[in-house]
């Protein structure tokens, strides 16, 4: 079964540290719709560098507002074909962040 979780793959060209910083900065932006609390206690997401990945958990309204603005960054500033995005049946191991700040 999936669940609301979706992992973002980069390929090389795009520096894992960048894509994570755009994620923030998506982050910040559902600050501005739901709350700076609410998105410290509904996002969740995880790191994985030996695959190249983020892994966000949209299950809650405020994760997948994160997940759409996440992806609309990403296309802007990295390309389309820069990452691919899919929705799995868990997070990526990695280390796990909660909050933007």
């Amino acid at each position: 079964m999936t669940t609301g979780v979706y992992r973002f793959t980069f390929d090389k060209g795009v520096a894992l540290p960048d894509a994570e910083a755009t994620l923030h900065l998506a982050m910040i932006a559902a600050e501005g719709l739901f709350s700076s609390a609410l998105v410290r206690m509904d996002v969740s997401f995880a790191v994985d560098e030996p695959r190249r990945s983020l892994s966000v958990d949209g299950s809650t309204p405020v994760g997948s507002a994160v997940v759409r603005m996440f992806t609309s960054l990403l296309l802007r500033e990295f390309g389309e074909d820069a990452f691919t995005v899919r929705r799995v049946e868990a997070p990526s191991p990695g280390r796990s962040v909660a909050s933007a700040a």
